[in-house]
């Protein structure tokens, strides 16, 4: 090969090599603005969503819906690294709906002590908007007074009260898809299992069975956990009632309700705020008995309502920290089984 002929060579590759590079940038980039502010994957990783959402579970989450929120921190996309002190306003584009009771939202983890944007991402369902009234009574939803019938894929805690003498069927039971099926103590005609109330109906037809009811604890030691505010003496099964705060809400602020609004007013919305001796709350350093919210809250849940840690557990969440609405399931891996859940392919989430 003469030296014209090398050089085209050379100069062919490279021109390749460069139009590689820039395609390569150009998907880069494209992938960037569609997880920013379209739609991003994720995987669920408990069960504390089923049987709407299952372990294995890849939902595709819209951005679209509530508005694109912008990034809070600046850094390396796809990676855990940012600059520790620098921080974004925060900003949402317009979405083309609002965050309705129902919805099956992803945010980030109030609790978490990262900035808002690099904390883990949790998904449950909305229950309580902003302004609303929120009660469970034995662990029916009550939402300003009015009851809220439970979805069809909701689960819960059941007890199950048996003929003294009879043999329950326990494999029949598990092959309905009830779950955690436990006995009640030393008792042998007792028994709890986790299951939708289609299931529990079913049950409770069988002939050995006397009746299934709710399993219902006050205090549901089972959780191990504290009960959002703190000493409202309320339970997981019996709850409230609870004002969700909303943007221009006025609340009282005093040694009552200190441990309810304590962390909205210092975590969320970014104030010095402390509870003097004397009873009376003190934020900027100017003691008041008042304080104006600054944003939206709602209050979450997961539908497996005896299996999951939620806005019970550690309050509320901050429209700043909503991420978007899971909207499908493109893709479901069952880990027992090893191999993927045709069925829940493609399905939308309810």
């Amino acid at each position: 090969m003469d030296e014209a002929a090398s050089k085209s060579a050379v100069q062919t590759e490279t021109f390749r090599l460069r139009e590689g590079i820039k395609i390569l940038l150009i998907a880069l980039v494209a992938a960037l603005l569609l997880r920013t502010f379209v739609l991003e994957g994720f995987r669920i990783p408990t069960e504390s969503m089923e049987k709407s959402l299952l372990v294995g579970d890849f939902v595709l989450v819209s951005k679209l819906h509530y508005g694109p929120r912008l990034p809070l921190t600046i850094g390396v996309p796809l990676t855990d690294w940012y600059l520790h002190n620098a921080s974004l306003p925060y900003v949402r584009l317009p979405g083309f709906t609002q965050v309705e009771r129902g919805d099956a939202i992803v945010f980030n983890y109030p609790v978490d002590l990262a900035p808002v944007d690099r904390r883990v991402h949790y998904i449950k369902r909305v229950v309580a908007l902003p302004g609303d009234s929120l009660t469970l009574r034995d662990k029916q939803l009550y939402v300003n007074g009015t009851w809220v019938a439970p979805l069809p894929t909701m689960q819960q805690r059941w007890h199950t009260q048996m003929d003294s003498a009879a043999i329950f069927p326990l494999d029949s039971l598990r092959a309905y898809g009830a779950t955690q099926v436990t006995r009640l103590g030393r008792t042998v005609d007792q028994l709890a299992f986790e299951a939708t109330e289609e299931v529990a109906t079913k049950v409770a037809q069988w002939p050995q069975v006397q009746h299934v009811t709710p399993y219902v604890q006050d205090d549901n030691p089972s959780f191990g956990l504290r009960v959002f505010p703190i000493g409202s003496g309320f339970g997981h099964d019996n709850y409230g009632p609870l004002h969700v705060p909303q943007r221009g809400d006025t609340v009282v602020v005093n040694a009552e309700t200190w441990l309810q609004y304590k962390e909205l007013i210092t975590r969320h919305e970014g104030h010095q705020a402390r509870l003097l001796p004397n009873g009376v709350a003190e934020i900027d350093g100017v003691p008041t008995a008042q304080y104006v919210v600054e944003q939206d809250y709602y209050f979450v849940m997961g539908d497996n309502r005896d299996s999951s840690v939620d806005s019970r557990v550690w309050g509320f969440v901050p429209r700043d920290h909503i991420v978007g609405k899971a909207v499908l399931i493109y893709f479901s891996w069952d880990a027992e089984l090893g191999k993927p859940r045709f069925d829940r392919m493609l399905q939308s989430v309810q």
